[in-house]
């Protein structure tokens, strides 16, 4: 199982899937956000997660990311395609457009964004946070489907949960942001860890709060949000059947080749058992 999703606000299913199953998987994180969903869309066997479980009851800070990441790695998977709703600071960007974005700023202050501590250090390179080629296949996918979509920009990644404030707001403009969210993060990074192609589908709500006129409302919000929910599970019944599974040709499947600094006889133990799953290749 190569392919899953990570469905943000608005997205706890997709129509379409068949031969659909759940699974229940405890890891040495803890519990994932919520059981993870199988099936096949098209030909593909894909897995599908929640990421504030069914019925929206999970804070962004509160996202258990470290488990969700991981037990998709248990799964096999190799790809990960996430859907995040967000607030524009551009004009140019508008709600109910697409964006997928090349970059990451990290503004959040409470989440745990490693496997690696208690014993084993890693550190890997992050430059480029997201996967190019899977962020060209959702492009042209978009594209095909006539979804204004917008390709590059910078995902600014706030702790939430409240919006903006307009001081805030103001100042990601002025560094540049493209789009805000609250979820991006730690996600991105924990995949890197994990070796798996990750690519955010940032869907657009509102214009922050930035824009006189058209500030932040929730009914506004749920609006954009619904139009984009139906487009996002085109997007993903289209994109699903173009991505190779023979074969990646991409830095992310290789990741940690040299990123683990610790020297294999001063390991942890209980920590190397723990992360057996993320970091056991190169440690043979």
């Amino acid at each position: 199982m190569k392919i899953a999703i990570i469905g943000g606000s608005g997205l706890y299913h997709i129509e379409g899937i068949k031969n659909v199953g759940e699974l229940k998987i405890k890891t040495p994180f803890g519990n994932p956000s919520d059981v993870i969903v199988t099936g096949t869309l098209g030909d593909r066997e894909i897995a599908f997660l929640p990421r504030h479980g069914r019925g929206h009851k999970i804070l962004p800070t509160e996202v258990n990311s470290r488990a969700n990441i991981y037990a998709l790695k248990s799964l096999g998977v190799e790809f990960i395609i996430s859907i995040s709703a967000c607030g524009s600071l551009k004009e140019e960007i508008k709600p109910r457009d697409f964006v997928i974005p090349d970059q990451l700023y990290d503004g959040t202050k409470q989440r745990k964004s490693s496997f690696f501590g208690d014993g084993i250090a890693g550190h890997i390179g992050f430059a480029e946070p997201y996967c190019n080629v899977l962020r060209k296949l959702l492009h042209n996918a978009a594209k095909e489907l006539k979804i204004n979509v917008h390709f590059g920009g910078t995902y600014i990644c706030m702790e939430g949960p409240q919006f903006s404030t307009k001081a805030e707001s103001e100042v990601h403009r002025k560094l540049g942001f493209s789009i805000i969210g609250m979820t991006a993060l730690p996600e991105a990074k924990l995949a890197r860890e994990a070796e798996i192609c990750y690519a955010t589908v940032g869907l657009v709500t509102d214009y922050d709060v930035w824009k006189e006129g058209e500030e932040v409302t929730v009914d506004k919000v749920i609006e954009n949000l619904s139009a984009n929910v139906e487009n996002s599970k085109q997007l993903l019944k289209t994109v699903v059947p173009g991505i190779n599974l023979s074969i990646r040709n991409c830095p992310c499947s290789t990741a940690l080749k040299y990123a683990v600094f610790t020297q294999k006889d001063k390991m942890n133990k209980q920590t190397l058992k723990k992360l057996n799953l993320i970091v056991g290749k190169y440690l043979k």
